[in-house]
């Protein structure tokens, strides 16, 4: 058999972590047979080189070698890849056409982001597992094929399957054996000899000297996250290897490439919650821009409430002074603030607003209403300080600024907005 250390410098595979020497062995024992395997691994880990490695070890090494990036391929044409379709199956089949089953015969096909297959694509798929065969998309001819899968996903697959997205026959049949490679932060110590085997290799490629990390840039690479993965690594190394004339990289420099704050916020939950998944579409990003404006006006809301309190020389009259009370004091925020939660449910994430106890549940749905003379809001309440405070200067917008706590320039803007030039 194979020894381990061949097998990562014939597929120029750098690292010694012990998760990673696990899965390339594992890779080595089951290439010889025909079990089904599975690997599992984020995106970006380097997933496609354990069914090389099976490939190329097994006794098939000699036959076809085909991937098929089913992620990539339309729902409506995917029949047609795998299997192959007959003349006039459907519009444009002007011809007979060999899917990948047959091409492959007595070979081995790597079926990546097998996760993203659809139902009905994953039925033919089972049959081909189970018996070893299939029918061409248009035909009613049973073939035969005898094919080596092996397949990976960055999906969770019982996740999928709870969801109905994943048939569990499937999922078990493909499932013989599971690799799992493992992410690229779980290897701090492999993470220096990638950078530098990438520097090499770019360096050669774009006729630069090499970049070389200080022992800080180490220490900062080591402690980046890495969602990408080996991926990221690699991005990074090319784009600095072209970008930067100092060929000597320092905690510093890389900051300005990865910062270590550069992920996406994550989706408030039901309950004040994080969840770790990543925004999935714009809306959610709204959704997030929103909570914050909650936020930064319930701060405003405050500093206002502050900086009336620490007011000693107040003209208020004793009915706007009441008006003051109701919006601004801590109860007074409590009843009124408006409490926007995110939760996820599904695969989608839906959105609640609620506002004096009553319940929307759907954003695009809610009904707004026109303010009515006597509204509390904050905008009516701040021209009102606004004015008063002009009046109380003689129209000494400097005096005026000082009294509200904000800048002539912050006065000035807001004497437009609201037009009090006059």
């Amino acid at each position: 058999m194979t020894d381990l250390q061949s097998i990562k410098t014939r597929f120029g595979i750098i690292g010694n972590y012990p998760v990673l020497n696990r899965a390339l062995q594992k890779a080595i024992q089951v290439a010889p047979t025909d079990i089904s395997v599975l690997v599992m691994g984020e995106s970006g880990v380097g997933k496609e080189f354990i069914p090389k490695i099976i490939h190329a070890e097994s006794r098939r090494k000699h036959q076809p070698y085909i991937v098929v990036n089913c992620g990539a391929i339309p729902e409506g044409t995917i029949d047609s890849e795998l299997f192959g379709h007959e003349k006039g199956a459907f519009t444009g089949a002007t011809s007979t056409r060999k899917g990948y089953f047959e091409v492959a015969d007595g070979g081995t096909i790597f079926l990546d982001e097998v996760g993203e297959l659809p139902v009905q694509t994953q039925v033919r798929l089972l049959r081909v597992l189970e018996s070893g065969e299939f029918m061409k998309v248009g035909s009613s001819q049973i073939q035969k094929t005898n094919v080596r899968i092996v397949a990976a996903t960055n999906v969770n697959m019982l996740n999928a399957i709870n969801d109905g997205r994943f048939r569990e026959d499937l999922y078990y049949r493909l499932n013989t054996v599971q690799i799992d490679m493992p992410t690229l932060r779980e290897r701090k110590g492999d993470i220096h000899l990638l950078f530098r085997k990438f520097a090499i290799d770019f360096a050669e490629k774009y006729r630069m000297p090499e970049l070389v990390l200080t022992q800080d840039a180490v220490n900062y690479l080591e402690n980046y996250p890495f969602p990408g993965n080996i991926r990221q690594l690699r991005n990074l190394v090319e784009q600095m290897t072209v970008v930067e004339q100092e060929r000597m990289v320092n905690s510093t420099k890389l900051s300005e490439y990865i910062p270590m704050q550069s992920q996406l916020p994550a989706v408030i939950k039901k309950g004040g919650g994080i969840s770790s998944n990543e925004f999935n579409s714009e809306r959610d990003i709204m959704y997030k821009i929103l909570f914050d404006m909650r936020n930064d006006l319930n701060d405003l809301k405050s500093l206002t409430s502050e900086l009336i309190k620490n007011r000693e020389n107040s003209d208020f009259s004793n009915q706007e002074k009441n008006l003051i009370n109701r919006v601004f004091t801590p109860e007074a925020q409590n009843q009124n603030a408006n409490s926007l939660l995110f939760f996820e449910n599904g695969n989608q994430n839906s959105t609640i607003i609620s506002n004096q106890n009553e319940e929307y549940e759907d954003v695009e749905d809610i009904e707004i209403e026109e303010t009515k003379p006597d509204s509390l809001s904050l905008q009516n309440n701040e021209r009102e300080l606004i004015v008063k405070a002009l009046d109380k200067h003689k129209g000494r917008r400097n005096k005026a600024a000082d009294e509200l706590g904000i800048s002539q320039r912050t006065l000035y803007r807001k004497i437009k907005q609201y037009n009090l030039e006059d």
